[in-house]
């Protein structure tokens, strides 16, 4: 449930009888986005626990943390956990709101445009196992979500782009014209931002009500996803590639996989340079070597989206046709890789 006003907030907290209340916060959000929170929702009795800011979070120690303070502060199940913060947080909080009692409520609050338009919706909630993307985790869906886009003014320039990479895939899987690739990059990304949260979030909360679990088609919400992730992994633990954010791994991972639909699935040329070219323009470009490459073709064995030892890619055969559970070949995984670099 999206909730647009705060007042819902205190609406779900008189209508469930909460026993406390509890803002899961990281350094960033604690820092600049919860007086804002309080003013605007008005809510006074809660206790805050603080995070670390950055992937390293979503962690066993974290989640121990976190449930020792949700003990020590007199949680019990009819507590309430709001987090408030990007897609760390709420799939951080998610996880740790679903797993302390065998399940307590939480709302998100959205902080970041990644956020607001992906990673808050769907009821995925994990946290990271030795390195390796969202190995651990359950699927469970909030009891709302809070948009405000008034926390977008809280971010560079360099985070408020991040976000875009999921919306770039969302533009590529509907089969809703007007919300395509070609008319999404004419949009101003500053000034049509409500409207474009809006409208592309509306895409991945379509695809889920249809399937929630990921039996079948939530599968195309994977696009750039397979290679994405694996090299999100690959350089928290590389020593010479910095930290890349979700959105340029995502990036990185767009450009690929449809490169490898392209020579799969026939996906047009000319939309293959232009995607290429407009995500290479808004985000870094990284150079991989052939050792990157096949430590990210190893972590790839280890994604939850495979079957036994076989890969899976969603590819598209255009924009708007995604076609799931499609096997590559190695030689394949590297050409793309050359193309990326080219």
């Amino acid at each position: 449930m999206i909730i647009e006003d705060y007042s819902n907030i205190n609406q779900i907290i008189a209508e469930n009888s909460y026993s406390s209340v509890f803002l899961l916060l990281d350094t960033n959000t604690d820092r600049h986005c919860l007086d804002l929170f309080i003013k605007k929702s008005g809510i006074k009795d809660f206790k805050k626990v603080v995070v670390e800011d950055g992937e390293e979070s979503k962690s066993l120690d974290t989640c121990e943390y976190v449930w020792e303070y949700l003990n020590s502060n007199n949680g019990d199940r009819k507590s309430l956990l709001i987090n408030i913060g990007g897609g760390v947080v709420t799939d951080l909080g998610g996880f740790i709101a679903s797993t302390y009692l065998r399940g307590i409520d939480f709302i998100n609050v959205p902080t970041t445009v990644l956020c607001m338009v992906d990673a808050a919706f769907g009821g995925k909630t994990g946290i990271n196992f030795k390195s390796i993307k969202n190995q651990i985790g359950v699927i469970n869906k909030p009891k709302g979500v809070l948009i405000d886009i008034d926390y977008l003014e809280t971010l560079s320039n360099e985070e408020y782009i991040n976000g875009f990479a999921e919306i770039y895939k969302h533009s590529l899987i509907t089969d809703n014209k007007n919300l395509q690739f070609k008319n999404l990059v004419k949009l101003d990304f500053r000034k049509d931002i409500k409207d474009i949260i809006h409208s592309y979030s509306s895409i991945k909360n379509k695809v889920v009500e249809l399937d929630l679990y990921e039996s079948n088609h939530r599968k195309v919400l994977n696009l750039g996803h397979t290679i994405g992730h694996a090299v999100e992994s690959y350089s928290i633990i590389s020593k010479h590639i910095d930290k890349l954010k979700h959105g340029e791994a995502i990036a990185v991972g767009l450009i690929t996989e449809l490169y490898i639909s392209h020579k799969i699935h026939g996906f047009d040329h000319k939309d293959l340079l232009s995607i290429k070219e407009e995500l290479l323009r808004r985000f870094n470009r990284i150079t991989f070597t052939d050792l990157d490459q096949k430590e990210i073709l190893k972590i790839m064995s280890y994604d939850k989206k495979n079957y036994g030892n076989t890969l899976k890619y969603v590819l598209l055969k255009a924009v708007g046709s995604p076609v799931i559970d499609q096997e590559v070949d190695e030689e394949l995984f590297y050409m793309a890789f050359d193309f990326y670099n080219s």
